[in-house]
Parts: C-alpha cells; structure tokens; sequence
C-alpha cells in the first residue's frame, strides 16, 4: 500500500527538518517544500540579514531534504508576502496600531497558500514544525488545536485562525515534543542543523530594529505630544515610532515617568499619561474567528492573551457576533494595544482569536 504523502514546509531550521524526520518515523512519504518570502532591498544589508527563507536559509533546507533523502522544492512567496504581511505591517504601524506580522504570515502565507497547493503535489496533509497540536476528531467530532506542550516554545497563539478544514489536513510533529526533544530527533536523522540556533526577530526584520524598518517606508509627519487631558507637552517625529506602553524616546523631558497611553494617527497625536493608564480589563476585537465556526455561548469563562509570550489570563466572554468578540478580562491588563492579536483558550484548548479594535476599563468613558 503507498503510504500517505505529505507536504512539510521547511523553512531551513531545526523544527521543520525534525518535523520532516519524525514524518518518515511515522511511515509518511515526505515531500519537502521551502517558501522564498523576503530579500531586502537595501544593497548594503549584511549577508545573513538579508533574506527571510532566502539563499542561507533554502540551502540549509535543501541539504536537510537531502540527507533524510526526500523531494525538495523552493517556491518564490515574495510578492505575496510584501502584499499581505510586510506591506500591512507597516501601515499598521503608521495608523498607531500595533500588529502581528506572524498571524498575518500563518493565515495568508504559510497555511492558505500551501494547504491550497496540496492537490499540485499529490499530498493528503501539510505539516510544519510549530510547537502546538491538532487533536483530529474522530467519527464526525470537530478537530481540536491545543497549545504545544513546551510552554516555553507552544506558538497557538500565532495558529488562532486555522479552522476545521485546515486543521483536517494538518500535522504538527514537533507539538507534542520540548525543544531538547526536537534536537535530539534531527540528530538522530543525521541532520546537520540539529544545533541551529533559532530567530528570535521578526524575520524581516534581522536586526530587531522594527521602528528604522518603518520609518524607510513611511513619510514621518511631526506632531503634538499631549497628555490625557488635551494638553500641549511637546512635538513628536511621528506617529509610526511610538507604541502603547512605551516610556523612553518620548523627545521630552517631563520631569516624571510618563508613558505612551494612546495614539491618534488621524489626529497625529501621541498621548501620555500614569502607568495606571495604561491598564484596561475589557476588550473589543475584530476580525475574530473560532477554532470550531462558532463561539461558545455569551457569558462563557474563557481565558485570553494579547502577547505572544504571555501567560492567559482569566476572563469572561461578553458579546461574540459574525466577526466581533467583546471580553472583560478578570483583573486589567496593560498596555493592551489596537492591532495586537486577543487569543481565547480553553486548558489548552485555542476556541479563537481575533483582532484588538479598543481596549478600556469598565465603566470608563469610550
């Protein structure tokens, strides 16, 4: 009997190599596929910083394809991911939004894309190597995405949009393993990059400096820096270099700490105030889809995160409707920012996630 195939992309580190060896483990017939995404325009970027899923990052992929002695394709995603990640990524930050760059990627990218080119490679299933797991229902039962089970490497809460037709095609071999485990499986594959180090920077980004990326996109236009009250403290570069919860390089000295409460890009107005301020318990979210096509019922206790590396945190669900989702979390959060993604779990079961449109305290005036 031919085994299964499926097609795992592997970006050229040791979760996608390892997801491929554990694959062939498994009894699968593994076809490797690498996405070309970003080449920096700059002719003087340093070699190494230049690409994401470019010439370094490809070859590393295509000598461990090698060496597990399966197919390797490269396919060229630049074009669709200026349009749909880096072109976005940008304009959020010029309207004072703060926005994901790795949901935009999963969603349009890394999954759509690829889930859509099974059929052009004969292949049942697509697998990455993501630290999370899909629980496949059976007899009729909804699929089910849980966190991985490293909680220092689990990366759900950039998987909220994937929903039972994608999640029916997809495996993640490396969810259920730590990252010691994983390095160990690519050794005993024989895998060269069994010891890479993995990317800590948003991968269009090498050097972390995401507000330099910004300001070589964006025309700055300088404005007034207000406190809460309306006040005049100050001028401003622009809107696009400041965030939500942000103190130092405010370009005014004001005697006292003082943070980024708001910002206004309509107005080009950058607000401060108290880190009190900054805390809110109610959310209200756009965009906002659920792991199962529907929500839990209203009033449901959930728990929600607004940060990749946080902890969730208690909370209740207030309002879901088509794409809309309001939540009050237990206890404030700060700095819960427009544009950053809201995850709602379950334990470790991802129910969805959506879109952080307004954030403010019960009770506090819009």
């Amino acid at each position: 009997m031919r085994a299964t195939r499926v097609l795992c992309a592997m970006s050229g580190g040791v979760d996608s190599a390892a997801a491929a060896a554990l694959l062939l483990d498994r009894g699968y017939e593994v076809v490797g596929l690498t996405m070309r995404l970003w080449t920096d325009e700059r002719p003087d970027a340093p070699s190494g910083q230049r690409r994401c899923c470019g010439v370094e990052d490809v070859d590393d992929a295509r000598r461990a394809a090698g060496q597990l002695g399966i197919r390797h394709y490269v396919l060229n995603f630049e074009d669709a991911f200026r349009e749909r990640v880096v072109d976005p990524f940008v304009a959020g930050y010029a309207a004072g939004r703060t926005p994901n760059p790795c949901v935009r990627c999963n969603e349009h990218i890394k999954y759509r894309a690829l889930l859509d080119r099974l059929p052009a490679f004969g292949a049942r299933f697509l697998a990455t190597g993501h630290y999370a797991r899909v629980e496949h229902g059976a007899d009729g039962a909804p699929h089910r995405l849980l966190r991985g089970a490293d909680p220092a490497k689990d990366q759900s809460y950039v998987l909220y949009m994937l929903g039972q037709e994608q999640l029916g095609r997809l495996l993640l071999p490396v969810g259920g393993l730590r990252k010691d485990e994983v390095r160990a499986a690519a050794r005993r594959a024989g895998l060269d990059l069994a010891e890479k180090r993995d990317s800590v920077d948003l991968c269009f980004v090498p050097d972390g400096d995401y507000r330099a990326f910004v300001a070589g996109r964006v025309e700055p236009r300088a404005g007034e820096l207000r406190d809460r009250d309306g006040t005049a403290l100050g001028r401003h570069a622009g809107v696009s270099g400041f965030t939500v919860g942000q103190r130092k390089g405010l370009g005014v000295a004001l005697g006292e700490r003082r943070y980024v409460t708001a910002l206004d890009a309509a107005a080009n107005v950058v607000v401060v105030g108290d880190e009190e301020d900054l805390f809110a318990d109610t959310v209200e979210a756009a965009e906002f889809s659920w792991v199962a096509g529907a929500p839990p019922e209203t009033g449901a206790a959930i728990e929600a995160k607004a940060r990749y590396g946080a902890k969730a945190a208690p909370a209740r669900l207030l309002e879901a409707a088509g794409e809309r989702a309001v939540m009050r979390f237990e206890r404030p959060w700060r700095a819960l920012a427009p544009g950053q993604a809201v995850v709602v779990y379950r334990g470790d079961e991802v129910l969805g996630g959506g879109v952080i449109e307004r954030a403010h305290r019960e009770g506090s005036a819009p």
